[in-house]
């Protein structure tokens, strides 16, 4: 990984660039990231530091500037868990992306990528755990 002050805008073609956001209704396009597709895509974490949800406001943001987004796809492998709180929220921290992304860079495999960076507070459950 490397970081640099300079805007990704600037360093990085618009059609390489993939904006992730909880907001994008894109979940199957996040699966090119892995072996045996391109690896010419760059992945900027849409990410807030504030302790709040500002629902639509990364997606807001990418589609200003012209980028394609997607999402983990946690819809697609992960269901809502029964809480106390009926609480469930797709939203997670930049440091839980990036565990879901590493392990899935590692393991090819979303729901160990899921299991691995999706805590049981934001309300799911894989699927498979679910059926059983």
């Amino acid at each position: 990984m490397d970081t640099t002050p300079e805007s990704y805008l600037d360093l990085f073609p618009l059609e390489a660039i993939v904006y992730l956001t909880p907001d994008s209704e894109n979940g199957k396009y996040c699966a090119c990231f892995g072996k045996g597709r391109p690896r010419a895509k760059v992945y900027v974490l849409g990410g807030l530091v504030d302790e709040s949800i500002h629902k639509q406001l990364t997606l807001r943001r990418a589609r200003a500037q012209r980028l394609r987004t997607a999402r983990l796809p946690i819809r697609e492998y992960m269901v809502r868990a029964p809480n106390a709180r009926n609480y469930h929220s797709e939203t997670l921290a930049i440091n839980q992306v990036f565990d879901v992304l590493s392990t899935y860079y590692e393991t090819r495999s979303w729901p160990a990528a899921l299991r691995a960076g999706v805590s049981s507070g934001k309300g799911y459950m894989l699927r498979d755990t679910a059926e059983q």
